[in-house]
């Protein structure tokens, strides 16, 4: 059973929203984010990236920038930037992005259930980012940025969405820079509330898509809330923390590529012998981009030349996890011919996500690097499982797009 309850948002008045809309916090620098929000006084960047508004604070994780951010959101409220619902509501958020439309419900899910893993990972986290979020939400008293879930489709849920949005008017429907399309409805309708959530209690579970460090820091300030509060009912906002959760069925994950800085010794004829004597059938493809066209295909660029490796049936364990591309690629390839045993801390290779383009590969192996591989992207069946089973995906096999909007809904605590 899933919990998703209703909660009583701190979101922008309808005029401001296409300024205070920001990206999320983990995909800038510090740089980045300040030349974001440079001349926009509104933008979400000033709460979630609050140290740009400490430009003399070189620690962006003293407890100022997270008093700053606590500080900022208070002011907008006060100027009328950002509202507070009367009454707890869900909403309706869809993205857009070259065409193709998420459409997912905004609401809180439980802190239990994630400790249960009714709310199910497929990522490890690492301790100092969620130090990081976990001072950000206890500090702000917020989820500041929602977590992005998502669950195997159900008709029902998605036809109440459906049907509430042909019915009504969007409370915000803005484009980014970006063009992405970011609309959102209030269901303002408390028997629609209350059937949603019904709904999703029908629903066994509920998977982590993006945002594992968002998740992990929002359950540690609940169970610190807990301690600090030994008489708590289990109803308190603290036991609760922010979603967005998408059908399955409107996801897509992108490819995840590799870019690799040598040959590890070998000369380009050897290296493409060893390639063939690890399990790979190789083609020479010229100089038109080639792209994978099924799992288990890599694509190759290499001094100016494509190539297609296709593994062969000897080197697919039955195993969710090592027969994922990712993992054929680095077990059979990347680690024993190119001496990658590690690529989270291997500095000869670097990672390209499927949104920059196969044209990032190829400006990337011929500057910094040597040769480049894009490999299938990961089917969202695939993560459901290896979640189901209680394992971890291997480093960078997943990138989802379009990244949530920040900004459009708050969750206190």
């Amino acid at each position: 059973m899933a919990i998703v309850r209703p909660f009583k948002a701190v979101r922008p008045d309808k005029k401001y929203a296409d300024k205070v809309v920001s990206l999320p916090y983990d995909v800038m620098n510090r740089e980045e984010a300040a030349q974001m929000a440079q001349g926009n006084p509104y933008s979400f960047l000033h709460i979630c990236r609050s140290e740009i508004d400490l430009p003399d604070q070189p620690d962006p994780y003293d407890r100022s920038v997270y008093e700053k951010a606590k500080s900022n959101i208070e002011e907008n409220i006060k100027k009328g930037v950002f509202l507070r619902e009367d009454r707890a509501k869900l909403y309706i958020y869809r993205q857009i992005m070259d065409g193709r439309a998420q459409t997912g419900i905004v609401g809180c899910v439980s802190v239990d259930e994630y400790q249960n893993n009714i709310i199910k990972k497929h990522e490890f986290t690492r301790v100092e980012k969620e130090i990081d979020r976990i001072n950000h939400f206890d500090i702000c008293s917020a989820n500041t940025e929602p977590v992005f879930l998502t669950y195997r489709d159900t008709a029902g849920i998605k036809a109440k969405m459906e049907g509430y949005i042909k019915a009504h008017e969007p409370e915000y429907d803005v484009k980014t820079s970006d063009g992405i399309s970011h609309t959102l409805w209030v269901i303002e309708d408390d028997s629609l509330v209350a059937e949603i959530s019904a709904g999703f209690k029908e629903i066994p579970c509920l998977y982590i898509a993006d945002g594992h460090h968002r998740s992990a820091s929002a359950c540690k300030v609940g169970l610190k809330r807990r301690e600090e509060n030994p008489n708590y009912t289990g109803e308190e906002e603290f036991n609760f923390f922010m979603a967005v959760i998408f059908p399955d069925s409107d996801l897509k994950i992108f490819d995840y590529n590799r870019v690799v800085k040598d040959l590890n010794g070998l000369s380009e004829a050897e290296f493409i012998e060893k390639v063939k004597a690890a399990g790979f059938t190789v083609e020479e493809k010229g100089t038109s981009i080639q792209k994978p066209a099924a799992k288990h295909q890599f694509t190759m660029y290499l001094s100016g030349k494509w190539y297609v490796l296709t593994a062969e049936s000897r080197i697919i364990p039955d195993d969710i996890i090592a027969s994922l591309d990712v993992s054929v690629l680095q077990e059979n390839l990347l680690g024993p011919v190119l001496g990658i045993e590690d690529p989270r801390t291997d500095k000869r290779i670097d990672f390209v996500g499927g949104i920059r383009g196969m044209e990032e590969l190829v400006k990337r192996a011929e500057s910094d690097m040597k040769l480049a591989f894009a490999v299938y992207q990961v089917d969202i069946s695939d993560l459901l499982k290896v979640a189901d089973a209680g394992k971890v995906m291997p480093p960078k096999s997943t990138w989802f797009e379009p990244k949530l909007g920040s900004g459009l809904f708050v969750h206190e605590i």
